[in-house]
């Protein structure tokens, strides 16, 4: 029975990296008629809306601290959307996908500043090749860093610090109500930005339909439920493996739906942020070997492990 829940789990975990690769085309279209704030609360606001009946259901989980740990990892997940969604209209999908990748890597520093202890060497190493790869991929001529680049790299360390506070959260919080609580907190900043900053005017173009219902359900309540509930069942390590693909089916949904090809100098360079993030998982793999994990450790040693 252990057996099958981790299978299933696997099979769960790959098809929502798999969703979230396709949203970087999809997203991208659909923000040329819709402006990315308000694309982010309609998203949320549906994924939140279809969420409330199994909040409902599971109303006898709804505990104060769950929720204020929710609200608090929606603050940083609003920010890794947000520069995401806006740093899309000024660089590629592909580019995008594998610079929000950079996340895997960076919650190691995280967790070196928290706890003071230097990572293992594969770690080290693996930061290094990522932090190559992604000057190779972000940087154009004259070595000038492109602006959209600029705004998924801050993108990326939101999503870190997100990573990071889940790891510390998730094990001992229901599933859906810290989804429910995260996916809340989006919205609400998301329609106050869009009140803040002046906006586009809304075109609802099927573009912008198809975007909206995709990412609201499939890639926003389905897959932060699914991240959470199947880690019951694998370990962290080997969840972060599976989540550091996504930057491959990023580039490959950019070239069959957007026709996006990367120059040998960017295949170069995705090829070391790729690199890195395995050299960083398989590192931190061997030492689970030595040292076996068990799904749902609450340990802070954990945290650099949680995937978004």
């Amino acid at each position: 029975m252990q057996r099958y829940r981790r299978q299933l789990a696997d099979l769960s975990l790959i098809g929502v990296t798999l969703v979230w690769g396709a949203t970087f085309v999809v997203v991208k279209r659909a923000i040329a008629d819709l402006s990315p704030f308000p694309f982010l609360a309609l998203r949320f606001g549906l994924a939140f809306l279809s969420l409330l009946p199994f909040v409902w259901y599971q109303r006898q989980h709804l505990k104060k601290q769950a929720i204020l740990q929710g609200l608090a990892l929606g603050i940083f997940l609003f920010a890794g959307y947000a520069w995401q969604t806006i740093g899309l209209q000024y660089t590629t999908a592909s580019n995008a996908g594998f610079i929000t990748g950079m996340s895997v890597v960076l919650v190691p520093a995280l967790v070196t500043a928290s706890t003071r202890s230097l990572p293992r060497p594969g770690i080290i190493l693996g930061i290094a090749s990522a932090a190559i790869g992604l000057a190779l991929l972000s940087l154009g001529e004259g070595f000038s860093l492109n602006r959209g680049d600029a705004m998924i790299l801050l993108c990326a360390f939101s999503f870190a610090l997100h990573i990071f506070l889940v790891g510390r959260y998730a094990p001992g919080a229901n599933a859906t109500v810290l989804a429910a609580a995260q996916i809340l907190a989006v919205t609400i900043l998301s329609t106050g930005a869009s009140l803040i900053y002046p906006q586009g005017p809304l075109q609802f173009t099927p573009n912008a339909w198809f975007g909206l219902l995709l990412t609201a359900v499939p890639a926003t309540s389905i897959a932060f439920f699914l991240q959470t509930k199947m880690q019951q069942f694998t370990t962290p390590t080997h969840t972060a493996i599976i989540f550091s693909s996504e930057p491959v089916f990023s580039a490959i949904f950019a070239f069959f739906l957007a026709g996006e090809v990367l120059s040998s100098r960017g295949l170069v360079g995705a090829a070391l942020v790729l690199i890195g993030m395995l050299l960083a998982e398989l590192s931190r793999s061997e030492s689970a070997r030595r040292s076996p994990e068990k799904p749902g450790k609450t340990r802070l040693r954990l945290a650099s492990k949680r995937e978004r």
